[in-house]
């Protein structure tokens, strides 16, 4: 079966000479409004390389682009409810915390908590919904009333912890606009929808400083120990102290909150001698990274406090890809959102999902898959790229954990096999020009959630984000080095 296609936003390819001049002031343009990240392999705090990105926007449904931002603050509020909805998290967890350190880590710190007595209330979701189109339909052509080259959209995941590209979303769409004018396209760009994420998650934090309400406290970024992707977190602080520079941000790593840190008599978590009003994770771990027990006692203690955090443990664990497996079960979406039109919603953004529990539904998603190893993918609870197992490995790591109770640890997904589109991707070290690829795209949309267990303060879409990769490549981390940065150009299908 051939892959089926979307047409680039203007014709392809470039004349040579237009394209190495557009794409080497691009890459200008790129360093000198943020469209960067620090060099992995020859790291300093005083130098910064581009991202990669797209050059021109890449073609994406107006009708399937609406629908993900109407349904975004649904997905918000569903996954709000199952963050706090103890049994259920217990009893779906409960496998894979015999077999997966990091989600029992986490799970632990959630007991712990809940028996001693939650302190914050409030918890402050900051979630990107990522999808992607399909371009297989499960009715047939005849059945089914679209056409080539999509029939769905699907949801690959939704992130609840780290959901970054806030500054690196909208900033897509402006470096792209720049490049659409110096080809004489500027007419082109009204089809490019506004983004707006970078003010509308700095709205939220500041939202939940609010709610705190002690105008001497500080909003703490828990970062990595080296932060590669320093545009993206800067650019959130900067936006902030724009637009409320009475709010202090400290950046620290979880080992210097472990020796930094403390909690006073009345639960607040002082920094430097300030209570901290709200905890916005940016650190992430990279596949095969573990954190530290000094690590695992500064997040215990941060869960302790009454900061605001966002994520808060419970909504860390309602991110975990079991969760969103078992959320695909039967029944399930009817427990938190009843039996109306937007369960239905919900569930038709779902691809099939599989659980590899040691049952009887979980030895029929084995068998199937090592049928076909193709057509699925496996997750482990980590977010982040780099950590799935995709094609020939799929099977291979089946046989070798099928009687192992390891492979509770993943669920079992079906590709999702989206419409290829040709593009340039512009790479620090890259060809000038570069060469034309084939190329797919995975679109993220933002939302913002506030609120207790029975009461939702805030719930909002606030901002989107698109990442493409080549069409052969399996992951499509930008900060890993495996994507490109990149904006939608809404077509009529």
């Amino acid at each position: 079966m051939s892959q089926s296609r979307l047409a680039s936003c203007i014709p392809m390819p470039i004349e040579h000479r237009a394209l190495i001049n557009v794409v080497e002031k691009a890459k200008d343009w790129a360093l000198m409004h943020g469209v960067g990240m620090r060099d992995k392999k020859q790291f300093s705090k005083d130098a910064m390389q581009i991202a990669p990105f797209v050059l021109l926007p890449s073609p994406f449904p107006r009708t399937e682009f609406n629908k993900a931002v109407e349904l975004q603050p649904i997905l918000n509020e569903l996954m709000h409810k199952v963050s706090h909805d103890d049994e259920f998290l217990q009893h779906t967890l409960q496998n894979a915390l015999q077999v997966d350190e990091f989600t029992a880590s986490l799970y632990n710190i959630w007991t712990k908590v809940r028996e001693e007595g939650v302190t914050q209330p409030l918890s402050l979701g900051m979630l990107r919904s990522d999808i992607m189109l399909e371009s297989r339909c499960q009715h047939g052509e005849s059945q089914c009333d679209k056409h080539t080259p999509y029939c769905s959209w699907k949801q690959v995941e939704i992130n609840s912890i780290a959901s970054g590209f806030g500054h690196l979303g909208p900033v897509s769409r402006e470096i792209q606009s720049y490049v659409l004018r110096q080809f004489g396209h500027g007419e082109l760009i009204k089809n490019m929808p506004e983004n707006r994420a970078l003010s509308g998650l700095c709205s939220g934090i500041i939202e939940a400083y609010d709610l705190f309400g002690v105008p001497t406290a500080i909003v703490v970024f828990v970062v990595e120990e080296v932060s590669y992707n320093i545009c993206d977190q800067r650019f959130h602080e900067f936006e902030i102290s724009d637009k409320r520079p009475d709010i202090q941000i400290y950046r620290k790593t979880l080992t210097e909150i472990h020796q930094e840190a403390d909690l006073n008599d009345k639960k607040q978590l002082i920094v430097e001698g300030r209570p901290t009003a709200v905890v916005y994770y940016r650190a992430g771990y990279e596949p095969g990274q573990y954190p530290s027990s000094r690590e695992w006692d500064a997040r215990l203690l941060i869960e302790r406090s009454n900061a605001i955090k966002c994520p808060s443990i419970h909504y860390q664990l309602a991110g975990t890809k079991k969760v969103q497996q078992a959320l695909a079960v039967p029944g399930a979406l009817e427990k938190f959102m009843g039996s109306g039109a937007a369960t239905s919603r919900v569930r038709d953004i779902f691809t099939g999902l599989y659980s590899l529990d040691f049952d009887e539904s979980g030895e029929k998603a084995v068998e199937m898959a090592l049928a076909d190893a193709e057509r699925f993918v496996l997750k482990p609870q980590r977010e982040g790229g780099g950590n799935n197992i995709y094609g020939t490995e799929v099977r291979d790591a089946l046989l070798r954990m099928r009687h192992s109770r390891e492979r509770a640890a993943y669920i079992l997904m079906e590709r999702i096999l989206p419409p290829l589109v040709a593009g340039y991707v512009v790479r620090p070290g890259g060809p000038v020009p570069p060469p034309i690829t084939d190329l797919v795209s995975e679109l993220g949309i933002f939302g913002v959630i506030i609120g207790t267990k029975d009461k939702i303060i805030s719930n909002k879409q606030v901002g989107h984000m698109l990442r493409t990769k080549l069409a052969d490549a399996n992951e499509g981390g930008v900060a890993a080095g495996l994507g490109a940065l990149d904006s939608p150009y809404l077509v009529d299908v």
